[in-house]
């Protein structure tokens, strides 16, 4: 994996129109990228298409990542994740539902993302277990399945505002135990 600052100097490129340096920024993050957007999919096929779209904005917006305390890697995947949600808010917006489910092939990782997941997976897990069971749940329910705080809310029958704090909160403590 590239370190911090050649991916930061691979995105400083690829904003100047250096398509090699693109090339070279797909081949230290898509493995991750995809991963992150398998999980939210669930469906390999709608993940190769939608890595493919995160890329194009990448390419895009790659002049406007700035460098300053947030990593390379947090600002790639919040473009993956973000779009990923999205695509996902659709297909339910269009009407898929268990029919649609029944069809959709196994999601199970392959080796490769199993073999990049299992570095991180014991501090993930160790990390959310500071967290209240609930909270836990609605960060998971937030930002792996894609719902809103308006659903989260309901779910949990708490005021959506009360909702967002929780999930900022949870945030800030995720972030908090994973640097540490």
């Amino acid at each position: 994996m590239a370190t911090r600052e050649e991916i930061e100097a691979l995105i400083d490129a690829v904003a100047t129109g250096d398509r090699e340096a693109f090339a070279r920024l797909y081949q230290h993050t898509s493995a991750k990228l995809f991963g992150i957007v398998l999980r939210i999919l669930k469906a390999e096929a709608e993940t190769e298409e939608a890595v493919q779209e995160v890329y194009v904005k990448i390419w895009r917006n790659a002049d406007r990542y700035r460098a300053g305390g947030y990593s390379p890697m947090t600002w790639l995947i919040t473009i993956a994740r973000n779009h990923a949600i999205d695509r996902l808010r659709a297909r339910r917006a269009a009407g898929g539902g268990i029919e649609e489910a029944e069809a959709l092939p196994d999601a199970a990782p392959g080796p490769e993302a199993l073999a990049m997941a299992s570095s991180d997976r014991a501090r993930i897990v160790d990390c959310f277990g500071r967290l209240s069971v609930d909270r836990a749940e609605a960060v998971r329910r937030a930002y792996l399945e894609g719902e809103t705080y308006a659903e989260l809310a309901a779910r949990f029958e708490v005021p959506l505002n009360t909702m967002r704090t929780w999930l900022r909160r949870s945030l800030l403590k995720l972030k908090e135990c994973l640097s540490e």
